[in-house]
């Protein structure tokens, strides 16, 4: 049951309690820094709140205390907090890294919406490791003292209206076959890649195979060289990905072992409230006329958008969207 809403404010709606107050409100040790200073509109500052609790389940410590004065607020626009690492230990490098990110000054730098640090959650191998996961100490005075001689509207950004929903960034999901045949569609895939890229700043791309078990027979791990399988792929992933220029960060990897291809392609869709699916369609054959494509079940049953690739010879690809 969700309640308690009295502080919340409507995205359509007129901010009647902006026009009010004029002073800073909400419960101290959670407000963001933005919130500190008077911008009510974004909502990557409820991630920065989830930060804090994440911090205080974890040590007991609330980051920044519970200052009753607005000079107490305003100290966690420049003072950081004390690194989990330094309270506890055995905090895993992930675990770290997405609490400080949640707790960046700046809401550009934390995770852009709820459902980007949901997939960081429930993917932690794949959480990009910056300096922040193995930081055991706070800044430095210096850089404390440079923050407080900085304007405090600089140091915090406001959301354009187009950033308000999450569909601006999205988690866009794309299915990769690197079994033998499917070269042809490497290239109008990943151009399609690219253009949804190019148009959407913060998109997290999801690279996803998946390894087909057999219904009865017991699967290896190896392959016929003795390699493991799943590592193999994950490399094979990442090849096939290369060519797009993807700086760090920007993409996740997964192999994913299932029986049925589209079944284990909607189930991490749903997981992890992916927005857009991208996948490539096979050339016909008797089989897929008899069994169905999995292209076509995806699209049929995908909570989301979906984008099915086709390589066509001259005529190039054509896309069909759900």
């Amino acid at each position: 049951v969700l309640i308690d809403f009295g502080l919340s404010r409507h995205r359509e709606l007129p901010d009647l309690m902006a026009e009010e107050f004029r002073l800073p409100y909400g419960t101290a040790p959670y407000m963001a820094p933005e919130q500190v200073l008077g911008v009510r509109n974004d909502p990557r500052s409820d991630l920065f709140a989830l930060g804090v609790l994440m911090y205080f389940f974890a040590s007991g410590i609330r980051p920044f205390g519970d200052p009753q004065r607005l000079k107490g607020l305003k100290r966690r626009l420049w003072r950081d907090p004390v690194p989990l690492l330094k309270l506890r230990p055995d905090t895993p490098l992930w675990f770290q890294e997405i609490v400080l990110r949640c707790l960046e000054v700046n809401a550009a730098r934390r995770p852009q919406t709820a459902s980007h640090l949901a997939f960081d959650l429930k993917n932690p191998a794949q959480v990009e490791l910056t300096e922040r996961s193995r930081k055991i100490k706070q800044d430095s005075f210096f850089a404390v003292l440079k923050r407080k001689s900085e304007a405090e509207s600089a140091m915090i950004e406001r959301p354009p209206e187009a950033a308000m929903g999450s569909a601006s960034v999205p988690i866009v999901m794309v299915a990769i076959d690197l079994s033998n045949g499917q070269e042809d569609l490497a290239k109008p895939l990943r151009q399609t890649i690219a253009q949804i890229l190019e148009r959407t700043q913060n998109t997290r791309l999801a690279c996803v195979n998946v390894l087909k078990l057999a219904r009865i027979t017991l699967d290896s791990s190896l392959d016929a060289e003795g390699n493991n399988k799943h590592l193999n792929y994950l490399v094979k992933l990442k090849d096939w990905v290369h060519p797009l220029g993807l700086g760090n960060g920007k993409a996740t990897f997964h192999v994913l072992e299932a029986i049925d291809p589209a079944e284990a392609i909607l189930e991490f869709a749903r997981v992890n409230n992916v927005d857009q699916i991208i996948m490539g369609a096979r050339t016909n054959s008797t089989m897929r006329k008899i069994l169905g494509s999995v292209s076509g079940r995806v699209a049929a049953e995908a909570p989301c958008t979906v984008t099915v690739v086709r390589d066509r010879g001259i005529s190039g690809a054509t896309h069909d969207h759900k």
